[in-house]
């Protein structure tokens, strides 16, 4: 499958699962806030801006293992 494709289906399987969460009366196991879910998307963000930039430390070669 393609990346579209399967961030669709991400997409409505959170949905589908939100609304099952919603409809048995289950708090989501989720920033249930937009600064938690913002905080989230910062994380990936940083994260492939890392990746993007080539700069990194493997941290178990670091301590040996």
């Amino acid at each position: 499958m393609n990346g579209p494709v399967v961030a669709l289906l991400a997409l409505l399987t959170g949905f589908l699962a939100g609304a099952v969460f919603a409809f048995v009366g289950v708090p989501i196991p989720a920033p249930p806030q937009l600064a938690g879910l913002l905080g989230i998307v910062g994380i990936y963000l940083g994260f492939r801006t890392v990746e993007y930039l080539g700069v990194g430390l493997d941290l178990l070669e670091s301590l040996g293992v």
